[in-house]
């Protein structure tokens, strides 16, 4: 595909690696010389300098009248930028346009995208927040990624030394426990990381990712060894901007009897907030301000979320509410570079809007026509795919065992009508199953492939 992007932020130079090495014709349009220099020197693509929304500047990188281009990315931090290049590009014959959406005003109503013949607008600060509130709900998570429509998630747990799995071979854990709906897709020991076999057995340390259903994680916490998730009493959110509120407005929405307090330093900021948010207590304030964390009880704290427009930031105060008490720190981080500290610093977890978004135009781009949501785990260079199996795939009638997968590919969760399981190796596959499979990114397609989904 020819595919123009436009921004070369973490999310724009991301995509565009990404894309490139697959072997895609890119171009990025960056208005910024020092980023735009960061490309052109590490990339193999092509790099136009100059604002992607204006005319002349589009048509430099390929978007105009015929058009050759197939797709345009748009991904700057700034709205306006986006819609408008996303327009530009619609309007010179580009098939497909997307963009990113900052302000939740453009995504709340379809009719935006859809007037302007914007095939796809995006936020990702709902995601976020999703993530976020996840990993309050389920304390002992390190990660977590909603899937199957929020009927199931991959969690990542780390195994303590007194629990009964380790050194017991994974196999042992399906016949142990056959009505446990989950499998263990990644394990990350040490330096090194390995899809197991059920011959492989874990050690205490080892930060297993799995997939497991919503309602039966306690489940897993117990048999990791971990302190049992708790519903949540006290949540304190330092940061009033969009994914700030949005966390704050989903726990009022969801979690009934939950104190939550929302610290900002914009005195006006936080006069809107106490207008828009019900439940929630709104504090003008500094986050990095300790007497106020403490009289704001920290300590009894079950959450304390960092959401600030600085990464730095949010780690320290993430650091400061841990030290102060709170029983988990959440921290909002943006830069690849940071995401990389995570197991040398007190946080209990970091959350990258990044990757949710990069997530969404990867999914799109990949695999078009795959009816579902593809899950970045950049962190293990790994995908989750959610996919349906079409009536036309050789797999409808063929047990799992007899598809041929390669190794490294797990298909970890079906679901059939109101029924979700972990498949075994006899497991026949019908017409409409909905699956989830955990495959390295080189390996996704041909998964697809051996699926019979396009």
């Amino acid at each position: 595909m020819r595919i123009v992007i436009v921004g070369a932020g973490e999310v724009g130079f991301a995509v565009a690696s990404q894309l490139s090495q697959e072997g895609h014709d890119v171009t990025v349009v960056e208005a910024d010389e020092a980023k735009a220099a960061k490309v052109e020197n590490e990339l193999d693509v092509m790099v136009v300098r100059g604002n992607g929304a204006r005319p002349h500047v589009l048509e430099r990188a390929g978007i105009c009248v015929p058009c050759a281009t197939d797709l345009l990315i748009a991904c700057t931090n700034h709205d306006e930028v986006n819609i408008l290049a996303c327009w530009i590009a619609k309007r010179a014959g580009t098939p497909k346009v997307m963009g990113r959406a900052r302000s939740l005003e453009f995504t709340d109503n379809e009719n935006w995208s859809r007037e302007l013949g914007i095939d796809m607008l995006i936020s990702p600060e709902r995601s976020v927040a999703r993530e976020i509130e996840e990993l309050l709900a389920v304390s002992s998570a390190v990660r977590t990624v909603e899937i199957a429509g929020g009927k199931a998630g991959v969690y990542a747990f780390r195994i303590a030394e007194r629990s009964p799995l380790v050194a017991t071979p994974l196999k042992e854990l399906r016949k142990s426990f056959p009505t446990l709906v989950s499998v263990v897709i990644y394990v990350d020991r040490g330096e090194k990381g390995f899809v197991p076999s059920g011959e492989d057995s874990l050690l205490a340390g080892d930060l297993c990712y799995v997939v497991c259903a919503r309602d039966q994680v306690w489940r897993l916490e117990e048999l990791f060894g971990l302190r049992k998730s708790r519903p949540l009493r006290r949540v304190l959110i330092v940061g009033g901007g969009k994914i700030g509120y949005q966390v704050a407005r989903r726990l009022e929405l969801r979690v009934s009897g939950v104190d939550i307090r929302l610290i900002d330093q914009d005195r006006e900021k936080c006069d809107r907030l106490a207008g828009e948010l019900e439940r929630t207590i709104v504090l003008c304030g500094e986050g990095t301000d300790k007497e106020l964390l403490q009289y704001e009880g920290v300590a009894e704290a079950d959450g304390f979320v960092t959401t600030t427009a600085s990464d730095e930031a949010n780690i320290l105060i993430g650091i400061l509410g841990k030290s102060l008490g709170a029983a988990k720190s959440v921290a909002v981080v943006r830069r690849k570079s940071f995401l990389q500290m995570e197991r040398h610093v007190e946080v209990d977890a970091m959350v990258n809007p990044n990757q949710a978004l990069a997530s969404i135009i990867m999914r799109h781009v990949r695999f078009p026509r795959a009816s579902g949501q593809l899950s970045l785990l950049e962190s293990i260079g790994a995908e989750m795919l959610e996919t349906t199996i079409p009536a036309s795939s050789s797999a409808v009638g063929e047990e799992v065992q007899k598809l041929g997968l390669p190794k490294g590919i797990i298909l970890a969760l079906v679901e059939r009508g109101r029924e979700a399981f972990v498949p075994s190796g006899d497991t026949v596959l019908r017409e409409g199953d909905r699956i989830i499979l955990f495959a390295s990114n080189e390996l996704m397609p041909r998964a697809l492939e051996v699926l019979g989904v396009e």
